[in-house]
């Protein structure tokens, strides 16, 4: 099996108000915002461009769900359907479905304190 994790793909928050709190980390920060919150372009080690998103959620959104948590992070895959195999194999909870997009593939995992973690194999080795 090739590598598992690549690198974080994105940090994702529940806030009462994303659009406040996005203007406020613009303000303030200096981020680079959009509807989504704001992407971080960097270089991996093989000199590839890479992102990592960072993106306030509404405080009701279900796309954390099943996991009550305050956050969910994203990891980049390399291969996410080997790498979900292989997680059930392992005892890990794997959500039943994927989903395929212009960006990639999504899958999700819950992990032993009930954290949804979301995979993601990227599309384009840009995003990788």
């Amino acid at each position: 099996m090739k590598k598992r994790v690549t690198g974080i793909g994105g940090i994702f928050f529940k806030t009462k108000d994303p659009k406040a709190v996005k203007d406020w980390y613009r303000d303030h920060l200096g981020l680079n915002t959009d509807q989504w919150g704001s992407t971080f372009w960097w270089k991996n080690k093989e000199g590839e461009d890479c992102s990592t998103q960072w993106s306030p959620f509404k405080e009701d959104t279900e796309y954390f769900e099943p996991s009550k948590k305050e956050f969910m992070m994203n990891f980049r895959v390399e291969n996410l359907d080997e790498l979900l195999k292989t997680l059930k194999a392992e005892g890990v909870q794997v959500m039943d479905k994927t989903e395929s997009v212009e960006e990639g593939k999504f899958g999700w995992i819950v992990d032993l304190e009930g954290n949804k973690i979301e995979l993601w194999e990227p599309n384009d080795k840009a995003f990788l």
